[in-house]
């Protein structure tokens, strides 16, 4: 038997447009705090998924779920105030 083997790896290994452009870096960074915001959130939902939550687990999905929020409108406001010109409001 004879194995069957693909080069396409090969030939798409290095290819440029796997790699994330500078501005989609950027755009992640400027992402991040959301990013960390759901995971926290995530996590406190996953540690409630076999059992009844306790008030503690209730206060920490609360304070997830507010600290995710706050992230999402501190992204949002950092994008309104930079694409309005004049640098107003």
């Amino acid at each position: 038997m004879n194995p069957i083997a693909t080069v396409q790896d090969a030939v798409t290994a290095f290819a440029d447009f796997m790699e994330p452009t500078d501005a989609e870096l950027d755009a992640i960074e400027r992402e991040m705090p959301v990013i960390l915001a759901d995971v926290d959130l995530l996590d406190a939902q996953i540690v409630t998924l076999d059992r009844t939550p306790t008030e503690l687990d209730i206060r920490r999905i609360r304070r997830a779920r507010r600290r995710a929020l706050a992230a999402r409108v501190a992204l949002l406001n950092r994008a309104a105030g930079a694409s309005l010109p004049g640098g107003a409001a």
